[in-house]
Order: C-alpha cells, then structure tokens, then sequence
C-alpha cells in the first residue's frame, strides 16, 4: 500500500481534480459523493435540453463519476436521491425519488432536495458557466459546486452543514424508522401563497424572506432559500475546466 499523510477524504478529492486532465478543451461534470453512504445522483435537464447520463445512477460512497457537458448552451438540475432501494420488483428512493426511476431520463424529482442548478455556455465568447445551489425545495444532504480553471467570479458555493441535526421539528421528513431523512422548506410544509411566492407574491417586491427560509440562510448564506432570492448568488464563471458538484463536502 502506498504511503501517504492525508486523510482518505482528501486524497480521494485531489485524484478526482487530476482525473481529465489528459482531456483538454472541453467542460466536465463531475459529481463525487464523500457521504459515508450510497447516493443516486439525478441529473435533469431544462426544457429543450438533453437528459445526461440517462438522468441517474448509483454512486457508490468515496466514488466520483465525469462526464461531458454539452458543448453548446444547456441548463438544468443536479440533485442527490438517497435511501433508494428495489422491493417488490419497484425502485424507490426515501428523498428526491423521480417517479421510481434509476434513471430519471428527464423526470424531476420529489421534494425536499438540495439541488445544485447550472446555465452552461452562455454569454458568447465570454463562455459563462452559471451555477448555485438551491435550499427553496428544501434539503436532503450537504452539497456544494465547486469550480476549477475558470476565469472571473468563481467562487465555491453551496451548503456544507448537515442540517438534518438540527431541522426544526415541523420541517423533518422521517423515514419509517423515524430517522430525519430531509428537511422541508416553508412553502412544502404549510402550502400558502405567501411561502411558496405564487398569486400575488410572486414578484421580487412580495415573495420575502421568511423565518423557514432564514433557518437554511442562517446555515448556508451562498444558497438560494426561497423563489426570488438574491440573482447574485449564480454565479457566471468564464471558461471553466470542470464544475465539481460534492455531496458531504
């Protein structure tokens, strides 16, 4: 066995940033997961866009998988489903399930989620990469973006804390077992229009911030908490070599 002074988590995300690199010239996605369990990884695509790696598949704990993005514009959705298993002949997964689906092929996925969202090669020649991530869905586990040799504002962005300890009590999602497995957002918990920003609260001058939405802003400030939230927490990164979405950063 090979001699090394750092912690497994650490060696296994500095092989990752080496893994493309004989492969210039084009934009990778890669998804890690450093949960201490098994995720299922779901990728959907915006409307007009194409589903990637058929939308989901396992990812084993301490294993990243890359991939191509599109080499023209493309946006859509990153997003963990854990708890997933086959019984009876039918897949399902405890948080963010896509209608029973291992591969999602463009389904969305059942909420609470923390979703990572990405606007890939827009901007013309300037080449923006625009990515965040969002806690409006609610929270499953920790996730952040992490990009690599892009050029301008490209900061590292998302929600490293796990919220599940300390979710308030109206807001957990419990599996059958009775272990908190997601958190909610205000507006899946109660469902009102004030919440949720639908009616007349959806604009940027009434949809506001609100005592759910701060618990997840309080914990994670470089996420979106709630619909009209501050644009500049997506963030356009000129030219990047990979954008790295962490589960358990």
């Amino acid at each position: 066995m090979a001699k090394t002074s750092l912690p497994l988590a650490a060696s296994f995300l500095l092989l990752i940033s080496f893994s493309s690199a004989a492969d210039t010239g084009r934009l990778f996605l890669t998804v890690v997961n450093n949960c201490p369990f098994t995720v299922w990884p779901a990728i959907q695509p915006n409307a007009g866009h194409p589903v990637l790696e058929k939308g989901g598949f396992a990812l084993p704990t301490f294993t990243h998988r890359s991939f191509s993005a599109p080499t023209t514009h493309w946006s859509g959705r990153i997003w963990a489903r854990t708890g997933c298993a086959h019984y009876n002949g039918k897949f399902s997964c405890m948080t963010g399930d896509c209608g029973n689906r291992l591969e999602c092929n463009g389904l969305g996925g059942a909420t609470p989620a923390s979703l990572a969202q990405f606007d890939l090669h827009h901007g013309g020649h300037k080449d923006f990469s625009s990515y965040g991530v969002s806690l409006v869905d609610g929270y499953n586990v920790p996730m952040t973006v992490t990009p690599h040799e892009g050029h301008g504002v490209c900061p590292v962005v998302g929600c490293r804390e796990d919220l599940l300890k300390t979710c308030p009590g109206h807001l957990q999602v419990r599996s059958h077992a009775g272990h908190v497995v997601a958190c909610k957002s205000g507006c899946e918990a109660f469902h009102s229009d004030e919440l949720c920003c639908q009616g007349h609260y959806n604009s940027p001058n009434t949809c506001k911030a609100s005592s759910h939405s701060l618990f997840f802003k309080h914990a994670c400030p470089s996420t979106f908490t709630f619909a009209h939230d501050s644009p500049s927490l997506m963030h356009d990164c000129s030219s990047p070599r990979e954008l790295k979405v962490i589960f358990c950063h």
